[in-house]
Order: structure tokens, then sequence, then C-alpha cells
């Protein structure tokens, strides 16, 4: 019998992975060029598909990139001369800081504890701050901001530049690209893909930006923005780029806009509540975040009474997989993942799993 993968990324394969990657052998399209007009027919269909799934308006470009990991560096050098803002409860959303550090900015921090949230009434973005960082959902700590908190965190500071990571959560947020000028994720997650691609929501104001900044300081000499940006435009990459990553995220993409993102929140929704439903009546688990409004719907997080690893070692014997708790939470908790690839009956057969222990 199939593992199931609830691991928080890499995670569980999208059910129509297979056959699509064999879709890409049988059509050796691992061999074709990425200048030729074959590459950049699967390279705008993908896009196409992106913008539609996540309504993503013609203002802002697409791009493809290596993680989510090298988006922050392209967003901090695009977008910030000298000082950043980051809201920081996590392990995630203090890299993204630690990133703007490494880069010689000031990256100014609002940090709360592991499994606490943010609402936008709270904070106060630093004067001279050109940027906020701010992380939807905290894949190390089950947290997710809400997107009308990220909204209203944006409509008090219009001057500021919003960079938001939804690595762990998209398609599920439903952002106003009207307000938010940076949004990235990767596909290992939520896409049900192999890791190794990266996706950057990007504006025309940071393309700006950043050539403004170019006059003064560096913003990178690989996959800077507007070299990204310039290919963009041809429906390339300035570098060969993972050309299957992005040929099954296009079909996944389609898939998922049959579907519906509609659809998929509302299930993702359901799946979520039947989870933290049970967590908070089983007697061997409890819900890391307390306070329901900041409870990840994409990332359910759970303290365990005893050692995690128990619990894990034998839902693992009924080919169940689940995450770890991460960091200093590895043999406290453990992470269920609620993403698209899996369905309502698998969330059922793994509640079940664990009340049969």
């Amino acid at each position: 019998m199939s593992l199931i993968y609830f691991t928080p990324g890499p995670a569980q394969l999208y059910p129509s992975f297979e056959s699509h990657v064999k879709d890409f052998v049988d059509q050796q399209l691992g061999s074709i060029s990425h200048r030729s007009a074959q590459y950049r027919a699967i390279h705008q269909f993908t896009v196409e598909q992106l913008r539609a799934l996540l309504q993503v308006p013609d203002t802002h470009q697409i791009l493809f990139l290596g993680s989510a990991s090298e988006i922050w560096e392209r967003i901090v050098f695009s977008c910030v001369e000298l000082e950043s803002f980051h809201l920081v409860n996590g392990s995630f959303s203090l890299k993204f800081a630690d990133y703007a550090h490494a880069l010689n900015k000031y990256a100014h921090k609002y940090e709360k504890p592991m499994g606490q949230g943010f609402v936008a009434s709270e904070i106060v973005v630093p004067e001279y701050a050109e940027l906020i960082g701010v992380t939807h959902n905290e894949t190390s700590s089950g947290v997710q901001m809400p997107v009308n908190e990220i909204h209203k965190l944006k409509t008090g500071n219009p001057n500021k530049f919003m960079a938001v990571d939804m690595v762990s959560s998209a398609p599920y947020p439903e952002l106003d690209y009207s307000l938010i000028e940076n949004a990235f994720f990767s596909v290992q997650k939520a896409f049900g893909l192999p890791a190794g691609l990266g996706v950057w929501i990007v504006s025309e104001k940071c393309l700006e930006r950043a050539q403004q900044i170019k006059n003064t300081f560096s913003i990178g000499a690989h996959n800077d923005l507007p070299t990204l940006w310039k290919n963009a435009l041809n429906h390339e990459t300035p570098a060969t780029p993972n050309v299957m990553g992005i040929y099954l995220l296009g079909k996944v993409a389609q898939e998922m806009n049959g579907i519906g993102v509609n659809n998929i929140r509302k299930e993702t929704e359901a799946k979520a509540q039947k989870l933290y439903k049970f967590i908070e009546k089983y007697q061997g688990l409890s819900p890391f975040v307390k306070e329901k409004k900041f409870q990840s719907q994409t990332v359910v997080v759970a303290n365990t009474e005893g050692a995690s690893s128990d619990l894990i070692k034998a839902l693992k014997a009924k080919n169940m997989i689940v995450g770890s708790g991460y960091g200093k939470f590895k043999d406290s908790q453990i992470r269920i993942a609620n993403f698209p690839a899996t369905s309502m009956e698998q969330v059922d057969q793994l509640i079940e799993a664990i009340t049969a222990l």
C-alpha cells in the first residue's frame, strides 16, 4: 500500500502527478531548448493558469526561481535600500529577517512567541522601513495571519512595500494584489509537486524601485528583477529554468482552476475544521495555536502528551506520514499538512488511525 503524506513539505504529491510526468517524458520536453517556441508556450501556459487561479492582475509579473528562499533575497535586493520590517512569530518569518540582515539592511522585527498571531491594529511600522515582510502561514508553528489583517496593515502603510510569504498556504489566501506588491510560494507544499521551483508574484512598482536602487547599491548579479522581468515578457527566464517543474505546475494549476479556487478553499476549511475538532477532543492531543482566528487552515499543529516520535512511528506503521514539530518542538508536537492533494477521505483515515492507537 502506498504511503499517505501529511507532511508540511515536501508533501503528498498531487493525484495526477504521475500522469503529467509521463506526458512530459513522452513528449521529450526535458530536452527542448529554453529559448524555443515550445518552451515559451509552456511558460506562458503556466503563467496564465496561475494568473487565473490567484487572480493576479496585469500590473504584476509571475516569475520562476529556484526556491522561496531565493525569492527572499530577490525581494530585499529589489525593494530595500536601507531598512526593512518583519513580523516574526516562527522560524521561517525569522529567516526572512535574517536574509535582510545578511544583505546589510537594517532589519527591524516585531516578534511574538511561536503559536501567537498578529493583528494590524497592534503593529507600528518603523518610519524609515521600506518593506513590510509578512508570513501568511508560518509553517513551523501553524499560525495563520488573517488576510483581512494583512490588507489592513498595508492600507495603514500605503507607502511601504508589502511582501507576503504564502509558501505553505497558496492558493488558499485570497490576496488583493492592488494592495500587495510581492507574494511568493514554492511548489512542494500545497501544489503537491517535488521541490525545486519558487514562484514570485511581483508588481511594476517593485521593478521601478529596483531600477532606482541599482543606481546606488547592488541588486544582485544572478536573477536580478529587471532581468527577470525583461525575460518574462518573452515567456522566458534569464538562465536555464526548471522546465519540468514549470510544466507540472501549469498542469496542476489548470486542474485547480477546473475545480475552482473557491471550492478548494471551502474544502480546505472543512478538512481543517474536522482536524481541529478531533484534536480538541482527543485525550493525547491539543491544538498548539489557541486562538481560532490564528489557527492555520493548511498546516495543523498539535501538542502531544508523550513523545511525538512514538505517535509518528505508530502512524507510519499504518502507512501514514505526519510531520514532527519544528525546532525545539520536534519531540512534543506533530504537524499535519492539509493541502489539496489530501482528500477528506484521507483525513478521515488519519483520524481513525490515531483513534485506534
